[in-house]
């Protein structure tokens, strides 16, 4: 074994902790990117504060129709076919859908993102605050922020010259916080646009714990659940008694209750978000409102609650519900009680292929200077429409803007994040340009 000098070693370490030009691998095309991003989204900024100022409550059909109309032109500007989807038949406003065609038989990308917020105009959180390096206001991250990061990327594609080659379907829902029913119906352009795509990319909000940004391969389902328990009703004093029993809200109770100890599992939550009961209880159509009566003297013959329930494949969902049914089934004496469940967002399962896009992503951070996003822990984040297509398309969610305080009138999104999420998705979309059309998908997910 050769004893180098110290003095030998020097230009070898010089060399080592030179730090590595951050754009070192980045094509021509690709460094244009960077460059027009970091010329600055003041413009960008500027028609965010125009779509937060606009009211686009779900239930807001005029106003998510009004945020349509900012966002088509854009797309149009681009070279993208624009097309709207009405929903009246669900009772929503509906879906817009762009179509930018490129180089044949090059990968197929579908782009997700929501018109709609969840803060209807009787809100009293309507208008946008700069804020320094923030911006407060309704809608501002989720999903505003999220279709402004995917225009500039698409802008700073086009002034680079590398959208010309891409393959890109646009769908931007209009009821993404709350889907309108039949779900099948709601979303049948989306699953049928997933069926068309090689890869999909979700523009909700980017996740950053601790600093580190996250990479989403995964979100779980949300679907809900309405149990409904009946009794004797009687006096007061005959609770408990042979001919009169438990009465509806001691078995609702019991339900819950058995619920919270029997069910716990890796990656599932359930929660009960609203209950009611006494000598009567009515559940209002839109299922946000339990209207009950009653007096304490009286056994209950009535009692409400609904709930959620999130998992992460679709056999944990099959395997809960089977417990919740049979946890349901073996009532209080004189008692009965039903569950039913009303799906909404299937999930999105963690697939190798889901992996495989965070590592693209990841080495285009490593190109940029940029640190390694982990993939984020499912149970960090709520349900998303990319789940409606997981199982036909790999995927990536979280493309879009970080923020605080998401469907509240906390809302912040920071406009820091805004330049490094364009430089990924703008690169990230144009290295899959590059490649060959064809599902990468490996068969269908293992729920």
């Amino acid at each position: 074994m050769t004893i180098r000098p110290l003095t030998a070693l020097a230009p070898i370490l010089a060399l080592a902790l030179c730090p590595v030009p951050a754009l070192a691998a980045l094509t021509k095309p690709e460094k244009a990117i960077v460059a027009q991003v970091d010329k600055g989204q003041d413009k960008d900024i500027a028609f965010l504060e125009k779509l937060v100022a606009q009211n686009s409550g779900t239930r807001n059909i005029e106003g998510v129709k009004a945020v349509r109309d900012m966002v088509a032109p854009q797309l149009q500007a681009f070279g993208f076919a624009v097309r709207w989807v009405p929903m009246d038949a669900v009772g929503r406003a509906g879906h817009l859908i762009a179509t930018h065609t490129g180089t044949p038989g090059t990968t197929r990308m579908l782009l997700i993102g929501h018109l709609d917020t969840v803060f209807e105009p009787s809100s009293p959180f309507q208008t946008a605050r700069r804020e320094g390096d923030t911006l407060h206001g309704p809608g501002a991250a989720d999903d505003k922020g999220g279709m402004v990061v995917m225009l500039a990327a698409l802008r700073a594609m086009q002034a680079a010259g590398t959208l010309a080659k891409a393959n890109i379907e646009v769908v931007l829902t209009g009821d993404e916080e709350a889907v309108g029913a039949p779900v099948e119906a709601a979303r049948a352009d989306l699953v049928a646009a997933g069926k068309r795509a090689d890869v999909a990319l979700d523009f909700e909000g980017l996740v950053v714990l601790d600093g580190q940004d996250y990479g989403s391969v995964a979100r779980r389902s949300s679907t809900s659940y309405t149990i409904a328990a009946t009794g004797q009703t009687s006096h007061s004093s005959a609770i408990f008694s042979l001919p009169v029993g438990d009465g509806a809200i001691y078995e609702l109770a019991r339900i819950i209750s058995a619920f919270r100890t029997e069910l716990p599992e890796p990656n599932l939550t359930f929660n009960i978000g609203l209950i009611g009961g006494g000598a009567s209880a009515t559940l209002s159509p839109d299922e946000a409102e339990i209207t009950a009566t009653g007096k304490t003297n009286i056994v209950p013959p009535v009692a409400i609650a609904k709930g959620d329930m999130r998992a992460l494949t679709t056999q944990q969902i099959a395997r809960v519900q089977d417990k919740m049914k049979a946890i349901v089934a073996r009532h209080l004496p004189q008692t009965s009680a039903t569950i039913t469940f009303k799906e909404g967002y299937p999930p999105m399962t963690p697939t190798p292929g889901n992996q495989a896009l965070l590592d693209r992503l990841n080495a285009i951070n490593a190109d940029l200077g940029l640190a390694t996003m982990p993939p984020l822990d499912p149970l960090k984040r709520g349900a998303g429409d990319i789940s409606f297509v997981a199982q036909y398309v790999d995927g990536l969610a979280g493309m879009g803007p970080s923020s605080r305080g998401d469907h509240t009138p906390e809302e912040r999104v920071d406009l820091s994040s805004f330049p490094r999420q364009i430089k990924r998705a703008a690169l990230l979309m144009t290295r899959l340009s590059t490649g060959r059309s064809g599902k990468a998908h490996s068969g269908t997910q293992a729920r």
